[in-house]
């Protein structure tokens, strides 16, 4: 994880309790929770950096996708119960056509400030839109719920987090695990949170011989169980006492006693990236392909509950034709395999164990 920076002079002090646990971290150069996997991932996309914040009063935090120069965007939101910013800018009928940066972050709604503090870190770099005499930061942003894991609830991504994350990002290996976007993801809640897996975030590519790349990041905080497609293992979601997985998809066809997801409490949010050239239109088709890649790693997914959202950006720096087609297909199977490693790669938190703490 990326360690804190000391707190600069005039940072304004903190209101919120959220804001509080920021200012600390910043203070200490610590960050929650035990040390990440590290990987390629998302970053193995020429232009793209990554950079998380994660809270250490309570398993939350953010991440911020950075776009060196811009990119095309687009955006798939299935989910019943979305939190998000700026994507209906992203819509191909709309003029803006290119994007900045994209954060992911935990805390409900209120997590959406974090997005502020990216705009403000781009502002800062004279990165964004050029609207007459300003240059105005393109950022769109989705959250997930996470307030009911560890503590005070008021502990959430505020706009300095976000600043942190984006001045954290790098284009080298991709920290996973229980850190920022996921820092509070659980899954498997069908049978109530007593009995969830703590999940978190992952990432994965796929590069073919060509020179295109495909690749995908995700926070995983789905009210269904994760599934690996390869084998059709559960590999985390509704625990046994045993510490096995009881199975999703056996409570559902059984008509045993699922527990209804509850709006906005149980979300997915990611990001698909690639590095061909790509129309607005074309680059939301692959976000809307992308989005298979939920229904085949976590089941169920799309409830009413959730607020499944995949953004796409295409940076234009591979020379070879784009075959849509082809590039949608790859980023349904990036972010599959993006799913299964947000619930592998996580640590235990908060009480609750991860895939790696339990029975096999």
């Amino acid at each position: 994880m990326y360690l804190a920076e000391p707190t600069p002079k005039g940072i304004r002090v903190a209101r919120t309790a959220g804001a509080v646990a920021c200012a600390v971290a910043l203070a200490t150069g610590l960050h929650a929770q035990a040390p990440a996997h590290a990987t390629t991932g998302l970053t193995a996309v020429e232009g793209i950096k990554v950079g998380h914040f994660t809270l250490s009063e309570r398993p939350t935090g953010c991440t911020a996708i950075l776009v060196d120069g811009d990119a095309s965007g687009g955006v798939s939101q299935r989910g019943g119960a979305p939190g998000t910013r700026e994507t209906d800018l992203l819509n191909p009928l709309n003029m803006v056509d290119k994007v900045n940066a994209v954060v992911l972050a935990g805390g409900s709604a209120f997590g959406l400030d974090a997005a502020s503090g990216v705009v403000r870190w781009l502002e800062e770099h004279n990165i964004g839109w050029p609207a007459g005499p300003s240059r105005v930061p393109i950022v769109p942003a989705a959250i997930l719920f996470d307030l009911g894991v560890g503590g005070n609830p008021k502990v959430r991504p505020t706009a300095d987090c976000g600043y942190k994350a984006a001045e954290a990002a790098t284009a080298g290996a991709v920290q996973e695990g229980s850190v920022g976007a996921g820092a509070g993801a659980t899954v498997g809640k069908l049978g109530g949170m007593g009995r969830s897996t703590k999940s978190g975030l992952g990432t994965a590519s796929i590069t073919l011989p060509s020179g295109l790349v495909v690749a995908a990041i995700v926070a995983v905080n789905a009210v269904g169980d994760i599934i690996n497609p390869a084998t059709g293992q559960v590999v985390a979601g509704v625990r046994n006492p045993d510490g096995t997985f009881t199975d999703a998809r056996k409570i559902l066809r059984s008509g045993g006693n699922a527990q209804p997801p509850r709006p906005g409490e149980n979300t997915t949010i990611g990001l698909v990236a690639t590095n061909a050239t790509l129309s607005k239109s074309q680059v939301t088709r692959m976000a809307l392909m992308a989005d298979d890649g939920y229904a085949r790693a976590i089941s169920p997914s799309h409830t009413s509950g959730d607020g499944d959202t995949i953004f796409s950006l295409a940076t234009g720096r591979w020379n070879g034709t784009a075959d849509i087609t082809l590039i949608g297909a790859l980023a349904a199977e990036a972010m599959a395999d993006a799913v299964v490693r947000a619930a592998t790669q996580a640590t235990g938190a908060a009480g609750i164990p991860a895939a790696r703490d339990l029975k096999k």
